[in-house]
């Protein structure tokens, strides 16, 4: 239900994947940042300023970095290196389009190296390559078509996380398989039986038995934010939809959308 592929997704392969530069997306501010002394992970960069900086807009294979027990993501340690020799001791720019803090005093920023012979959009860089995906909040919403076109292209091209059955695309017809992948962040796609309001909330239903089968809920908050888009979810009523975000298991596997973007319509009825 992004603003691209509420109709349809041929309008995010459409968009052109410039190689980056501020100009690929206008809507950010655009402010200093200064040199990449430290890449932690695929996502994460540590300034000469000591600033962190989440690359805003995607999720790359996570690292343990330290945490007891966390299992090292398939092909995090490459994602880490492909952002290493990118950005590495290079001059960088910072772009904002939303919320700039997270509670961990991280910035929340795209990246784009500053030397014009080589301008480069870190997080472009890294959904092309198939080293992240695109993770996005109802708080930080700019540039993600771009991002989601290129996804779209390496995903296609079966490149990097796209070939490991770890980052397969889910089917919302499996409610027992994704039932085992609660508390994980997965792409799941299928057709919508029956688009139901009930009291404040929007359900996408994809089975007859509501306990058991795949639900995606959207809660009044997120309806507002598709309110002020023009977009109304109860029209997606037997559409083919890839929708991505964490599964929990309540009454079913499910997934809470907090925002439009978290929503592909990939075909109407």
């Amino acid at each position: 239900m992004r603003r691209t592929t509420f109709a349809s997704m041929t309008a995010a392969m459409l968009v052109g994947l410039n190689p980056a530069a501020a100009e690929a997306c206008e809507a950010l501010r655009l402010a200093p940042g200064g040199v990449v002394a430290q890449v932690t992970d695929g996502d994460t960069v540590v300034l000469d300023s000591g600033l962190v900086v989440r690359l805003i807009g995607t999720q790359a294979p996570k690292l343990p970095l330290g945490r007891e027990g966390f299992p090292t993501w398939p092909l995090a340690p490459e994602a880490k290196s492909a952002l290493e020799a990118l950005v590495l001791n290079k001059s960088v720019r910072l772009g904002f389009g939303g919320e700039e803090i997270d509670r961990y005093e991280r910035a929340l920023a795209h990246l784009f190296l500053d030397d014009a012979a080589e301008s480069a959009w870190a997080q472009l860089h890294m959904v092309q390559a198939g080293l992240a995906r695109v993770y996005s909040f109802p708080d930080n919403r700019q540039c993600l078509d771009q991002l989601f076109a290129a996804e779209a292209q390496a995903r296609a091209e079966r490149l990097g996380i796209w070939a490991d059955p770890y980052y397969s695309v889910r089917a919302a017809d499996r409610p027992a398989e994704l039932a085992r992948l609660a508390g994980s962040y997965e792409l799941v796609e299928g057709r919508v039986l029956l688009a139901d309001r009930n009291g404040s909330r929007v359900y996408l239903n994809f089975g007859r038995i509501w306990k058991e089968d795949f639900t995606v809920v959207i809660e009044a908050p997120a309806l507002r934010l598709f309110a002020e888009d023009g977009l109304d979810p109860l029209t997606l009523d037997g559409a083919l939809i890839r929708v991505r975000g964490w599964v929990d298991d309540r009454d079913g596997p499910r997934i809470e959308v907090t925002h439009p973007e978290q929503i592909e319509v990939l075909a109407r009825r």
